[in-house]
């Protein structure tokens, strides 16, 4: 699958969205990629999880871990094909990623971590930090898009599906802002 296919379906499904937004970072920007808008379609999930699984097809992945939330139905699905078990990750007190729920992790694991948007691949690297600690061996990480501009970047071997280039401003210089422009909530827009 190229990464034109890939962005076709965030296109088709509505997740590639244009208004004024804040980022998590705290920087604004023109558009935002709202993945969950994909994942609720299963023929498309599907598609895209078995895509990232054929880019580990001979890396003998034993488990895949994606971090919550965006990571849940990723791992799950991309698990299926490559005939592993799926775990994931949640957020723990000290703000890092951890596996919690019971779920067990035997030494010399060998894990694909996945996860819908890569950023600032923060929680990726929290995942990453997290499964090590237990003893697991971090074949690598996939995502469907990431968006960081070249900024992200992990101590493994490191496959996502598509690239987007999002410009994103410091709100001094926002040029939503100096139109300004509401902020819009990317959970209030519907698809049109």
């Amino acid at each position: 699958m190229t990464s034109g296919q890939v962005l076709d379906i965030f296109r088709a499904t509505g997740a590639l969205l244009e208004g004024h937004f804040l980022y998590t970072s705290g920087r604004h920007g023109a558009h935002f990629v709202q993945a969950s808008r994909v994942l609720q379609f299963p023929n498309y999930t599907e598609r895209l999880c078995k895509a990232i699984a054929e880019k580990w097809a001979g890396e003998k992945i034993e488990l895949v871990a994606g971090p919550a939330s965006g990571g849940i139905i990723l791992s799950y699905e991309t698990a299926r094909h490559l005939e592993c078990r799926s775990v994931f990750t949640e957020k723990d007190d000290e703000g890092g990623m951890a596996l919690k729920r019971g779920f067990q992790l035997d030494p010399g694991t060998n894990v694909l971590v996945v996860e819908d948007i890569v950023t600032t691949g923060g929680s990726v690297k929290k995942t990453i930090e997290h499964l090590r600690a237990r003893g697991a061996r971090i074949a690598g990480v996939s995502v469907l898009v990431d968006r960081s501009g070249g900024e992200a970047s992990f101590d493994c071997p490191y496959k996502p599906l598509a690239y987007l280039q999002l410009r994103s401003y410091d709100p001094k210089e926002c040029p939503g802002c100096q139109d300004k422009i509401p902020i819009s909530d990317p959970d209030d827009l519907m698809i049109q």
